[in-house]
């Protein structure tokens, strides 16, 4: 990951409301949830949410896709892990039990991001 390509994320999710809105989807799966259901769960006023999605979305940390008149909103599984991992890259300087338990996190979010596919 690109040092630009991490700071665009961290400063997005650097908000409540845009945290709370990928937690939220990060806990919702591959399947995502539609814009009408963040805004319900968040009592987000539909414009603030709209914007809080775009700037997600622009960060690369979420996909959105159509279903019938909803827009459905999926955390990218793929960009938190590269995210996770550059932010542990040349953790510890020589004392692996520094970040155990965050290589144990990162491990367990290893499971979410789908295999690639092979040409």
């Amino acid at each position: 990951m690109e040092i630009k390509t991490a700071i665009a994320s961290l400063s997005a999710l650097a908000h409540e409301n845009r945290l709370a809105t990928f937690r939220m989807l990060v806990q919702a799966g591959p399947q995502g949830l539609p814009a009408g259901e963040i805004a319900r769960r968040l009592d987000a006023p539909p414009n603030t949410l709209s914007a809080n999605l775009k700037v997600l979305s622009h960060a690369g940390l979420l996909t959105s896709r159509r279903d019938g008149r909803s827009i459905i909103y999926s955390a990218r599984f793929d960009q938190m892990s590269q995210l996770l991992g550059y932010l542990m890259e040349d953790c510890c300087a020589g004392s692996p039990e520094i970040c155990a338990p965050l290589a144990e996190v990162l491990a367990r979010t290893a499971c979410c991001v789908p295999e690639p596919l092979h040409a």
